[in-house]
């Protein structure tokens, strides 16, 4: 009879100690994305600071809709800084539709390990627009995969999360072939007094 309430003991204290580990991340996680959500942003919803990809063609930059989906940029940063990007391969590559990067694997089906809530908005699919790939099924299934429209795409509208869009080095999109790596993806604070 001890034992079991020594058993008991150890696991509410398991349970106790993990759900102040949880609470105290979630409200790390919460004060990040106020952060992500206090970004400068022009008349049209993009921030000030943004994010670069350097590919053998050059630089590719796109800033962020960070009212539109603060969670996702959030998590989009923290692998930026912990250069998750950097080496991966863009995957899938559709002449004329898209490009799509952020899989580990390389197989479509990889990530990071962490689903996010998706956070569809009003943001239009037009050439150089950023968005998280999703399973068709599965709507909050986003994780560290990305894609960038090449050309103009109502079908996909408010069924991803868009949270970005190229501003420089459109030109150098039509040029990533199959399996073409980043080199770098950095992400870039000009805001500095906001995060």
């Amino acid at each position: 009879m001890i034992k079991k309430q020594k058993i008991y003991l150890m696991l509410f204290l398991l349970i106790s100690l993990l759900s102040c580990t949880k609470s105290t991340n979630d409200e790390e996680n919460d004060e990040k994305v106020n952060k992500v959500q206090e970004l400068y942003v022009d008349e049209a919803g993009l921030s000030t600071s943004y994010a670069e990809i350097i590919t053998k063609y050059g630089s590719i930059k796109f800033k962020f809709y960070p009212r539109k989906a603060p969670r996702t940029i959030t998590r989009f940063i923290e692998l930026c800084q912990n250069n998750f990007y950097d080496g991966l391969v863009f995957h899938r590559v559709e002449p004329g539709y898209l490009i799509q990067t952020g899989d580990p694997t390389n197989t479509g089906k990889g990530g990071s390990g962490k689903k996010l809530k998706a956070e569809f908005n009003d943001i239009q699919h037009v050439k150089g627009t950023v968005g998280m790939v999703r399973y068709q099924n599965d709507t909050n299934s986003a994780d560290s995969q990305f894609y960038i429209t090449l050309n103009t795409y109502s079908h996909l509208d408010q069924k991803f999360t868009v949270f970005g869009q190229v501003y420089e080095g459109l030109d150098k999109l039509n040029k990533i072939k199959k399996d073409d790596k980043i080199l770098s993806l950095k992400f870039y604070n000009i805001d500095k007094k906001r995060m």
